[in-house]
């Protein structure tokens, strides 16, 4: 897959395989967690290595909520990571655009989404309140999730939280792109 838009870096692709890249992901989530970080890949040589061209070893759709940075919550430096960025950690058209890029083109072996407590995007779509301008197209793709989640036995929010992980999920897994690369 190479075009002018998305010129192909074969030489840079990852080498791991989908099981060693998610225990990279795992090994440095528990150095966060265990405040062991090693914070790898962070200098000047690094940008410099990383200006030739990018092979991140995973791709995340994440939330945009600014406390939580993969990199930082996985320990991971400059270039590792190619992170998708959205409240809710939705998977809509760009940010499943922008995964298939990573999984497509970029050849990472491991694709997350990452959600997380207390996640406002998600608070907001328990409630009935309306939102100005089109904030309210992110409440709308989380409802299923909602849906989903009611009548379970616990905290709604947290409920919730994990039924719009696995709806997002499942609409990657319906992408051409991303569903060929699980075979």
């Amino acid at each position: 897959c190479s075009s002018d838009l998305f010129p192909s870096h074969d030489s840079f692709h990852s080498a791991l395989t989908p099981d060693q890249a998610l225990a990279q992901l795992l090994e440095g989530n528990q150095r966060f967690v265990t405040r062991k970080r090693t914070t790898p890949n962070q200098d000047l040589a690094r940008l410099a290595e990383v200006a030739q061209g990018q092979a991140p070893f995973a791709a995340i759709l994440s939330c945009a909520d600014s406390r939580v940075v993969p990199e930082i919550a996985f320990d991971q430096g400059i270039g590792d990571l190619f992170v998708v960025r959205v409240a809710g950690n939705l998977a809509i058209t760009e940010e499943i655009a922008s995964e298939e890029y990573a999984v497509g083109v970029l050849k990472v072996p491991v694709l997350m989404v990452l959600g997380h407590e207390r996640c406002g995007a998600v608070a907001a779509s328990l409630e009935v309140a309306e939102r100005p301008g089109v904030i309210e197209s992110l409440v709308f793709a989380i409802r299923p999730a909602v849906e989903t989640a009611e009548g379970q036995s616990g905290d709604r929010l947290t409920n919730v939280i994990k039924a719009n992980v696995r709806l997002q999920v499942q609409r990657l897994q319906a992408s051409s792109v991303l569903a060929a690369a699980l075979n």
